[in-house]
């Protein structure tokens, strides 16, 4: 017997029990559309808690900074020389450090950064901020998402910054010392036509207004101009990774330290054992980028092996994944139940309808019809009502994804999708309920191959 005339006769099998068909595939539908939402709602919470990892770091990201000193150990040294010589071997973030973290395989990028304090003035509005220098390409790597304007030109000669979306509210008013966190109201600057003053030597500037040091008179520090390039796209209430961050270009950082202290100590750099600069700059933290997520914690390794101490999002990533992934099981678990009663269904209905074609079976036998042929259109009936159920199931199931989506964003919650649905679990909804249909459908299918056709054709 040729396939489609076995699919022929298996649905209109089907056709002829209308009521207990539809019945039998409503069972799926809701076992089906069980397993999904089920399972979408664990791949939604995954999927928004590495969104939320992604907005405090990045998924392939790595902080490196210098490794912390016991400084405990460090004040109960027997001698200065003790302690110069840790300090001397102490490992320093410097352009040879950059390339030999850069050497590192799966490492996209390993960019320097220099971090500074500084405070910036604009009228009555003043704010302490730190500002980190960064190369070009190591910002364009970062993929900042500006609202306005554009990253820092390169070798402009000016010192141009980034403003994160949440650094206009830490400025305060000196004359009453309100701000947005107090009063809700955000200062009048505009930040990107409006150029700061910044002053680099904070600790002269508090000196030269509490009227000197050590009964000496303290000259106020000199002040240096900086243009607004950009500014982070989003308000007060959209937090990210940039929101409280400002950023300059590092070659421009550096020459305006270097104009702004020229032969004093600058703050947050290492000092000699007789108190005095090392003639280069070191870096505050190197960013690393790696270009495979699933290497992140193999070079992360690897740059604390060199002596480093590098900071990553791997443990939370990691961690997230296992709690979920149990979430997930436990969920899709649950939705299985209503599908395991479907099969229940199934196997009933075919059953019943082996019942009731008795005679037909028992003609089909004696016409010479291959006992495979008849298993063959059992389950491809059985099949048929999987394939049918598991098709509404998913279809259902993306209609209860977007209600429950919709109640989710108008409750006010940070989460984009509580429940997701891949294309991927669609399809194997689907081959699912088919599969299940048809190992439901196979007990029912043997019963029918074992008639005997006599009996069959005497049989009322």
């Amino acid at each position: 017997m040729r396939f489609l005339d076995l699919l022929r006769m298996s649905s209109s099998s089907l056709w002829k029990r209308k009521v207990r068909t539809f019945l039998t595939v409503l069972g799926v539908v809701v076992g089906t559309a069980s397993i999904v939402v089920m399972i979408s709602l664990g791949l939604g919470l995954n999927k928004s808690s590495m969104e939320q990892i992604e907005r405090y770091g990045g998924l392939t990201t790595i902080n490196v900074s210098e490794a912390s000193t016991n400084n405990y150990a460090m004040a109960v040294s027997s001698t200065v020389s003790e302690k110069s010589k840790a300090e001397k071997n102490k490992k320093r973030l410097d352009d040879a450090a950059v390339e030999q973290i850069a050497a590192i395989p799966h490492v996209e990028i390993a960019a320097p950064i220099l971090q500074v304090s500084v405070l910036a003035k604009y009228g009555v509005y003043e704010c302490y901020m730190d500002i980190q220098g960064m190369s070009h390409e190591a910002l364009q790597k970062k993929n900042i998402d500006l609202g306005q304007g554009t990253l820092p030109e390169v070798n402009s000669g000016a010192l141009q910054l980034v403003y994160g979306n949440m650094i206009l509210g830490q400025f305060s008013n000196t004359k009453n010392n309100a701000s947005y966190w107090t009063n809700g109201v955000l200062p009048d600057i505009d930040l990107m036509k409006s150029p700061l003053w910044i002053i680099y030597d904070t600790d002269a500037y508090n000196q030269s207004k509490d009227g000197g040091k050590d009964g000496k008179v303290v000259a106020p520090p000199k002040k240096y101009m900086a243009q607004g390039a950009g500014i982070v796209a989003g308000d007060m209430e959209d937090y990210n990774e940039n929101s409280w961050n400002v950023y300059c270009d590092l070659d421009a950082l550096k020459a305006q330290l270097k104009k702004a202290f020229k032969n004093k100590p600058i703050p947050g750099q290492p000092l000699t054992p007789s108190g005095k600069s090392y003639k280069e700059l070191y870096y505050t933290g190197i960013y690393v980028n790696v270009d495979d997520m699933n290497e992140l914690e193999n070079v992360q390794t690897q740059i604390t092996a060199l002596g480093y101490q590098a900071n990553s999002n791997s443990d939370w990533v990691k961690s997230t994944k296992e709690q979920f992934g149990y979430i997930q099981a436990v969920l899709g678990g649950i939705g299985a139940v209503a599908l395991f009663v479907a099969a229940i269904g199934i196997t009933n209905t075919m059953m019943m309808s082996i019942y009731e074609r008795t005679k037909e079976i028992g003609v089909m036998k004696v016409l010479g019809c291959d006992l495979k042929n008849i298993q063959t259109m059992f389950l491809m009936e059985a099949g048929y009502i999987g394939f049918i159920g598991g098709t509404i199931g998913v279809a259902l199931s993306y209609g209860i994804s977007i209600i429950i989506n919709a109640i989710m964003r108008n409750s006010g919650s940070d989460m984009t999708s509580l429940s997701y649905i891949p294309v991927w679990l669609s399809g194997f909804a689907i081959v699912f309920a088919i599969v299940v249909g048809m190992v439901a459908g196979f007990f029912p299918s043997l019963r029918a191959m074992k008639l005997s056709p006599l009996s069959a054709i005497r049989n009322e």
